[in-house]
């Protein structure tokens, strides 16, 4: 490494503060509010559109005190962020995300590493073979590379007391890594796809060395104990216990201020926020809308993200005869977003169990709907009815069922202003469970006992 570098205009345009390649300085680590040091926050990316519960964590935590450190694993893919990521102040280190494109320096971070720790980087490094192995996997050998890179440049001779990563697969394999070579602790937020795709034996392994687990619904934490609860591996070796926390990612309830105003007459204005993938089940939404559209219905559907089922979907609204009451608006900030809530008569999100596994935990736009007081209608899925109560503060189908889909949103664009009881019991929901300032409490304290341990 050695050299900065340019920021492109996007990242300048996302932060609007210094970021870093590893080993350089951004102007020195800020001023540690706890007298133990740092927090280090390891990410998957910085920033994600997608993800903006993350970033609105690290505004919050900062705005308690925290002094951080990012460490991201991939540079911005967008053009563009959510504005809270401007307030952010936190340094950003990216690592390197590829081991072919970045093996010189990889291999002398990680020699010098080797050279300064001797035996325990020896020992941990053929750790890690053996389990590259045992896997088949050279995701393993690249996970450690990373730490050592990032235990080199930032992590060893600095204040950084904790490490804590975002998602239970990559980033929190890489703060394993890092943990193990430098001494320091970790802990990790497990979230939806990377809890239920995620090997069951390798999820295991890092909970039993994390301080503490944090996930975000009552759903994910019953999964996860139930996984330490089972043999760890052929040799029935036991698992220490490790706190698992629930601690939902709650909304800014000020930004998604009660209020609506559709249009008063039809076409009624139905929306969703989600990226395309298997899990949202936008192609039961689609099958849905049509079956509205054949009881004369008269609609718009907006649909706001993207996704790598952009193009199946919309070639099954073509199929359906839907192009013209069917918009695709792309990703939006949500500056954007709430103009779209504020005018819609009702919010859709069909989501259910993709084939790989994969799942939603609450989908915060599920959240933020709630919160602006339109009526929604999903499915009785994963952790969705922790937040709608079925008839009282939202509609809830089974999951996979179109039909059910189009007469519970048919039900919901009848109803008009008797709606209203449930839309204010909807919004307490929010303010009592998922206001994202008494969300991020919990949190605080769980880090501030991390940093200051001696």
């Amino acid at each position: 490494m050695g050299v900065t570098t340019r920021r492109t205009a996007a990242e300048k345009d996302a932060f609007g503060h210094g970021g870093t390649d590893a080993g350089l300085s951004a102007g020195g680590p800020p001023p540690a509010f706890f007298s133990g040091g740092l927090l280090g926050m390891i990410l998957k990316g910085y920033p994600r559109i997608s993800e903006s519960f993350i970033s609105q964590e690290i505004a919050l935590l900062e705005s308690l005190g925290v002094s951080m450190e990012i460490y991201s694993l991939r540079r911005p893919r967008e053009s563009f962020t959510h504005g809270s990521v401007r307030a952010i102040r936190a340094p950003v280190t990216y690592l390197p995300e590829y081991v072919l494109p970045n093996l010189r320096g990889l291999l002398e971070a990680n020699g010098r590493l080797w050279a300064r720790l001797g035996r325990r980087y020896a020992h941990s490094f053929q750790r890690a073979l053996r389990r590259a192995v045992d896997r088949r996997t050279s995701a393993t050998v690249r996970h450690f590379l990373q730490a050592g890179f990032l235990a080199w440049h930032r992590l060893l001779g600095r204040s950084v007391r904790h490490l804590h990563a975002h998602f239970c697969h990559t980033p929190a394999s890489v703060a394993f890594f890092a943990s193990e070579l430098t001494g320091l602790p970790f802990s990790f937020t497990a979230h939806a796809k990377d809890i239920y795709t995620s090997d069951p034996e390798q999820l295991r392994r890092k909970m039993a060395r994390a301080r503490f687990v944090v996930t975000c619904t009552a759903y994910n934490a019953r999964y996860l104990r139930s996984l330490l609860e089972t043999s760890p591996s052929p040799h029935n070796e036991p698992v220490p216990s490790v706190p698992i926390h629930t601690i939902y990612h709650g909304i800014d309830v000020n930004f998604f201020r009660y209020g609506t105003d559709p249009p008063p007459a039809p076409p009624f204005r139905i929306l969703s926020v989600g990226r395309l993938v298997p899990k949202k089940g936008y192609d039961d939404v689609m099958v849905a809308l049509k079956k509205l559209d054949d009881a004369g219905v008269d609609f718009r559907f907006d649909h706001i993200g993207s996704g790598e089922e952009k193009d199946n979907i919309k070639a099954m609204v073509r199929a359906l005869g839907l192009h013209g009451r069917v918009t695709f608006h792309g990703t939006l900030p949500h500056e954007r977003v709430i103009d779209f809530y504020r005018r819609s008569h009702a919010f859709v999100l069909g989501c259910k169990t993709a084939p790989n596994g994969d799942r939603d935990g609450i989908p915060n736009v599920l959240v933020e709907a709630m919160a602006v007081g339109v009526p929604v209608v999903s499915t009785r899925h994963s952790a969705i009815p922790e937040l709608v109560e079925d008839g009282v503060t939202g509609t809830l189908v089974p999951p996979g069922s179109p039909a059910a889909l189009a007469e519970a949103l048919k039900k919901v664009l009848d109803a008009g202003t008797s709606l209203e009881p449930q839309r204010r019991a909807a919004r307490t929901k929010v303010e009592t469970f998922f206001d994202n300032r008494r969300c991020i409490e919990k949190l605080f304290a769980l880090f501030r006992g991390a940093v200051t341990a001696p």
